[in-house]
Order: structure tokens, then sequence, then C-alpha cells
């Protein structure tokens, strides 16, 4: 799929999520072969006031690795100035949500809300397309509509097209849905009828498995898809659509040695990466990710709830790992040392912290 002049290859995009595409993340993601990955949405009014928070989540792809910001807002210069400093970062693309329904972002009559307000939106995508060369795309990711009785996202996505962006996302859901109900393969097949041929039509909504990808291509016409909540622990979905988009056979779930092993990656990730104030919590997430759906994972949840320590969490973690690998691969050797060697990992999370405590990530 091209945008502009970026190719992405495959066609499969990571979405932004709030409080979980984070550089460890979106690290893990991009190393089972996805397209491209997007930061968490980022307020305009907030990195243009400086806030080390918001700041401190604008951050580039590790090795080089094409990626894009996601901002919003409802005035123009404060979107144009965030877009110059995500253009700073070396950022691929700026992406604008148009599509958040979190209470707290429509009553500021941003994301969803300016789906009602498409001259307003319009201004919105002049401003960034302005602020930034010709190469740096700008692209909108918006929902079906306010509710089911306003479903314009066909007329909103031409109306952005018309105001220079180069992608549009659909989620095929409206606000009023929030995250409930079912994806409308429909509306987003709308859009990509409506749209001009050359400019991208990315579907986005209920792509769990491999089948949901191929059936959103499929039933919409789609050029992409973005994938948000099915990638929760879940890498080895990217891996797999990569592999049948080549042709290759589809290698199929993982083991529990790779689950284990995909774990401890990202925990080393968390490690380097995120300030300590903030790890204990991060790990908690990472076992819930990686340990949903296997046996009695729900009681190594409980357990690692009431656990302070980021040590004891993976210790009790790599416990939990060991018992199970145990009872279904008995004849399983030692997994090799390496970056994802539990004993490196444990060492960082007993090492002394550095200045990423105070949220002073690499930036450029």
């Amino acid at each position: 799929m091209r945008i502009g002049p970026l190719t992405i290859q495959p066609d499969v995009l990571l979405a932004p999520m709030a409080a979980v595409t984070d550089l460890p993340f979106r690290t893990v993601c991009e190393e089972f072969g996805l397209g491209l990955t997007i930061t968490e949405f980022l307020s305009a009014n907030a990195i243009c006031q400086g806030a080390d928070k918001t700041i401190a989540k604008m951050t580039p792809s590790l090795g080089g690795r094409r990626f894009g910001v996601q901002i919003f807002g409802r005035e123009p210069h404060l979107l144009a100035q965030a877009a110059q400093q995500a253009l700073h970062i070396g950022a691929s693309l700026v992406d604008i949500n148009m599509g958040c329904p979190a209470k707290r972002v429509v009553a500021g009559a941003c994301g969803a809300a300016l789906m009602r307000e498409p001259e307003l939106a319009q201004e919105l995508v002049r401003a960034v397309r302005a602020a930034l060369p010709p190469t740096v795309p700008v692209t909108v990711k918006h929902r079906a509509g306010w509710d089911e009785r306003h479903l314009n996202a066909p007329e909103f996505a031409c109306a952005m097209v018309e105001a220079g962006a180069a992608m549009i996302t659909v989620h095929g859901r409206t606000r009023a849905q929030g995250f409930s109900g079912t994806c409308s393969r429909e509306i987003i097949a709308r859009v990509r009828q409506a749209v001009p041929a050359h400019v991208p039509v990315v579907g986005n909504g209920d792509v769990v498995t491999v089948d949901d990808y191929f059936a959103m291509r499929q039933e919409t016409g789609c050029d992409a898809v973005m994938i948000g909540r099915g990638a929760l622990g879940n890498p080895w979905l990217f891996r797999s659509i990569a592999a049948r988009l080549a042709g290759r056979p589809d290698p199929g779930p993982p083991t529990i040695e790779e689950r284990r092993s995909v774990f401890v990656r990202h925990v080393q990730l968390i490690c380097e990466l995120t300030p300590e104030r903030r790890v204990l919590h991060e790990l908690r997430k990472a076992v819930a990710w990686y340990t949903k759906g296997l046996p009695r994972s729900a009681d190594l949840r409980d357990r690692v709830a009431e656990l302070q320590a980021p040590v004891a969490i993976m210790d009790e973690t790599m416990q939990y790992f060991s018992a199970l690998q145990d009872r279904v691969f008995r004849n399983t050797g030692p997994a090799d040392a390496g970056q994802d060697d539990p004993r490196a990992v444990r060492e960082k999370l007993l090492a002394p912290r550095t200045s990423i405590d105070n949220d002073q990530r690499p930036v450029a």
C-alpha cells in the first residue's frame, strides 16, 4: 500500500491506543513484521504547552523504523505546531484523530465530535498539511459516524481527502457504540467506494484473527487493515498475516516457549524504556496479555496484583511458564541465553535506574 510517497508493506498497521501503544509495545509488534506503528494519540494542546508526560509518549521507533504520530485537538494552529514537533523527531506521517469516543475527549469537542463539524475538521487537515513537507503524509482516522442516525463516514472521508488527507482509516463503529456491539464492514466499504481510488482506505475494528483480516479486506475492498485490541499479547497475529500475504504457510499460534520468550523480550523493553514509577503497572499489563487464555492464568494475575516488586512479578511469571511448559512440553530443553534470557532481564530489574526515570527518553 502507498500513502503518498510512502510504501507500507505488509498491508497491516498497528492502531494507536491510549496507554497501550507505548514504545515497548510498538517495538514488539514491529519485530513481528507489521507495516507501520503509530504512537498513542496525543493532545496537540499538551504538546504545545510542553507537557512532559505527553511529550514523553511522542517517541520514534527503535532501529530507524518508520512510525507515525497521532494527534488530536480542535485548534488548527496547535495541531500545526504539534505536527512540526512530530516531524522533528522523524515521524513518517502525522495522523489526526477524529474518532476517539472517550467522554473526556468528546467533551472538549475533539475526537469523534469533529464528525459533526466537517468544516472545522477540514481546517485542521489543511493546517497540518501546510505545516509539513510534501514527503510527510497527513492522514485521518474517524468512525462510522456519531450514531446510527448520522452515518456520515463516506461524505466525511471525502471532505478530509479534499482538504489534503492522504489516507483514511475508518473504525466501523459509531461514537455512540464506543467499543460495544459489532463493527460495520458495510460502512467501511461505502467509504472505499466514495473516496478516490488513489487514496488508500484502511479498515479498523473487530480484527482479532488472520481470517478476520482477510474477511475485512474481501468484504470492504479496503487497502489495508489496522489492528488494535487484537494485538494485545498477540504479536504473532502480524507474523501470520505477513506469511499468508507472502504466500507462505501460516506459522500458527505460538508455543508456550514462544509466549515466554516474547514476554521476556517485552519486559526487557519495559526495563529499558519505561520510567520507574510506571514499571510495576506495565509489567502487570504484560503478564495479563501474554497469559490470557492459558490454564490458571487468572490465578497468576491475582498473585501478581499483590506483588509490589518488579523482580517478584518476573519470578512469579517465569515459574508459571516453567510449570506450564513442563506440563505440555516435558522434553523441551532450556531456552538459549540471549536478548530474551530471563536472567539478564531479572538483573536489569534489580539494577539502579538511569535518567529514564524522569521521562528523559531519546526523541531523536
